[in-house]
């Protein structure tokens, strides 16, 4: 719809995008900080508009997509997924993503790390575990098997199972055992692991129950 515009007016829903008229006609909506470059009186071509909608949308896409980093880090496979979900095309998603990781706002590497310190503090959860939550979020597989390689897994599951004990006070031994190998079977841990926690726990239990507190939440739930 080449024309000249008419007339730039602020959206009564949000002020900070304006619709842009063209002959007398709405054409189509801009961020105000865009639509203020124009001018009333400007002509505008076919190919000028499409570069400004093309703009537009990744302004949009952006927008949404720190919106959605605002609540907590994200990889870029799970942003990506967001703006697809969203409407938003391919090359859309290729330039925001770009955007984001030169603004250092997604990094894979970084968010894997900061996913699995998450865990060792709030739910800790064995290597096997890890990587299934990981390659989940898209995260290549050597940069999963490079953080794991440091991960001390004994320790994560001997703080998996603090976490858990006080829910199973009073139970029989062999009872104990069942639930506390499943528990942390279920969480990743190999099961040399688990029998390593299960035998330490037992002489810690002998020797006088360890100081245990139940596990906080995790603020990084889907």
């Amino acid at each position: 719809m080449a024309g000249r515009i008419t007339a730039i007016r602020a959206q009564k829903r949000n002020p900070e995008r304006a619709n842009v008229f063209i002959e007398g006609e709405f054409a189509f909506g801009l961020a105000a900080i865009e639509a203020a470059r124009l001018s009333k009186g400007q002509y505008l071509d076919n190919k000028e508009i499409a570069a400004l909608q093309e703009a537009d949308e990744v302004e949009k896409a952006y927008e949404l997509a720190l919106n959605f980093l605002s609540y907590r880090p994200r990889s870029e496979a799970e942003v990506a997924r967001r703006l697809k979900d969203k409407g938003f095309s391919e090359p859309t998603v290729e330039e925001v993503l770009a955007r984001l990781s030169r603004a250092r706002l997604v990094d894979d590497r970084a968010f894997a790390r900061y996913w699995i310190e998450n865990r060792e503090q709030f739910k800790p959860r064995g290597p096997y575990a890890l990587r299934r939550e990981l390659y989940q979020k898209g995260i290549d597989s050597s940069t999963v098997d490079a953080l794991l390689e440091v991960l001390d897994e004994t320790e994560s599951a001997y703080r998996a199972a603090m976490q858990r004990l006080p829910r199973w006070r009073g139970l029989d031994p062999p009872t104990l055992r069942r639930k506390l190998s499943g528990y942390l079977g279920r969480r990743g841990f190999g099961f040399s692991v688990i029998q390593e926690i299960w035998e330490r726990v037992s002489i810690e239990q002998a020797e006088g129950e360890p100081d245990i507190e139940e596990g906080e939440s995790s603020i990084w739930e889907e």
